[in-house]
């Protein structure tokens, strides 16, 4: 509505892209030239799911591929009439959807209107390709395939890790996070429904629900609060299925400045078309500052039962304080075969999560681990996230 208002009269197409995005200016005109600007165009670098996916709600079950949506990474364009008909849409119309899981594909299918609207339209000069690659020349758009850093990597010792378990994974989950991104960690422990000292799990008083976990996050973040050394400045709580990469976060981290109240990570929303809230997703990782839990706690804002759910519960907390959440594209709620190829190709990912039909171990160490040479080379790394 916002652009249909600004620019609806002056202009003849509306360009979206991110942060990290290139753009020649030139060419993406002589680009965007090649549409008849009068029509309803939607523009970009077409994804589509190999099979139908958790966070696209199934969509396209039959046949998943059919249905393509833009990478923001190469930037994506909507002709001025198209605009101007989804801002008289919307006034009369307004968004439905509960959650938001992924915008580039809600947006696709909101444009796309259960056939009524425009399929996105493939644009090859719309690129994700590195600034340096010999395929700039044919580019529009490039993107800077980097991890943030912003001063020297945070130490190890200023994260502290919470892993969420209970006692039926003791035996199935925990030996992967040991195999894993553990050595990573400085300071970890693991909260659980049962004190095993063999791991060891800290038992938290809190009974294990079937879902939600609410009791136990809050319980998680007064422990690090009170009985925590005051001087570590991350939290990070993960799931036991959570796969992450503590040497990337600690890159990722040195942009971020604790002192501030910092809640970082996937963001979700719910009832955003109807004033509701953004939260971070719980299973791809949850990043807080010390300010951000110390700011939380004393608002008294707390669970309503202790299986309701954490991650939603927190992003109402936050959103009452008036504490914006921070989105990070590069932590995952799912697994990497739940993500387009190309999406992935231009990412350096901090973390994926649940372990089911796939062997965490190897997607740990062919997407996470830190690269060693005597590990594995660039073309075997290429080669096994192929199969994956």
């Amino acid at each position: 509505t916002f652009f249909s208002v600004s620019y609806g009269r002056n202009s003849s197409w509306i360009f979206l892209c991110e942060e990290d995005t290139r753009i020649q200016i030139v060419k993406l005109l002589e680009t965007l030239r090649r549409f008849d600007k009068s029509k309803e165009w939607f523009l970009g670098k077409a994804l589509y799911d190999e099979e139908s996916t958790i966070i696209h709600h199934y969509a396209f079950a039959e046949n998943p591929t059919v249905f393509k949506f833009p990478d923001f990474a190469a930037g994506w364009a909507l002709s001025i009439p198209l605009v101007n008909k989804l801002a008289n849409k919307l006034k009369s119309e307004p968004l439905k959807s509960d959650f938001t899981i992924d915008l580039k594909h809600e947006i696709a299918l909101y444009i796309w209107q259960k056939g009524n609207g425009p399929h996105l339209t493939p644009v090859p000069e719309f690129c994700t390709d590195d600034l340096n690659s010999y395929k700039a020349v044919h580019c529009a758009t490039m993107f800077n395939n980097f991890l943030p850093v912003c001063e020297d990597p945070v130490k190890k010792e200023d994260i502290f890790v919470a892993v969420k378990t209970c006692r039926k994974f003791h035996r199935d989950r925990i030996p992967i996070v040991k195999q894993t991104w553990e050595g990573e960690a400085a300071l970890v422990e693991y909260y659980s429904d049962y004190a095993e000292t063999s791991i060891p799990t800290i038992d938290l008083g809190v009974p294990n629900t079937e879902r939600g976990h609410c009791g136990k996050t809050f319980a998680i973040l007064e422990r690090f609060l009170n009985h925590s050394s005051s001087k570590t400045p991350w939290l990070v709580i993960v799931d036991d299925d959570t796969l992450i990469s503590i040497f990337r976060l600690r890159k990722l981290l040195s942009c971020y400045d604790p002192n501030e109240p910092v809640f970082l990570g996937e963001r979700y929303g719910y009832g955003l078309g109807t004033g509701g809230y953004s939260y971070i997703t719980g299973g791809g990782g949850m990043v807080f500052s010390r300010e951000a839990i110390q700011k939380l706690l004393a608002s008294k804002c707390q669970c309503y039962s202790n299986d309701a759910p954490d991650d939603m519960v927190l992003g109402m907390c936050f959103s009452a304080l008036g504490i914006p959440i921070t989105h990070c594209p590069l932590f995952h709620q799912a697994r990497p075969m739940d993500y387009p190829k190309d999406y992935l190709a231009h990412q350096i990912p901090i973390s994926f999560h649940k372990h089911w039909n796939i062997d965490p171990v190897k997607v740990y160490f062919t997407w996470l681990a830190p690269k060693m040479e005597d590990s594995f080379t660039e073309k075997q790394q290429r080669r096994i996230r192929e199969d994956l």
